[in-house]
């Protein structure tokens, strides 16, 4: 018998998943350091996005039951 897979925790909290299943995060180098960026670099940087295609695979098991 196949013992279910864990979420990763730390993962959970940083990725959503959309209406359609696709995987959404937050950008990263967002906050740190945020005075030395330009305007134009942190406004870019503000929202969301989705998961890269090659990174799909790899973090949709990672989440595999959220």
């Amino acid at each position: 018998m196949a013992n279910k897979m864990k979420s990763h925790s730390g993962l959970k909290k940083r990725v959503k998943r959309t209406a359609s299943g696709k995987l959404k995060r937050s950008h990263a180098f967002a906050y740190h350091k945020a005075e030395a960026k330009s305007a134009s670099r942190k406004r870019g940087l503000r929202g969301t996005t989705l998961v890269s295609a090659s990174d799909y695979k790899r973090i949709k098991q990672l989440v595999a039951y959220k």
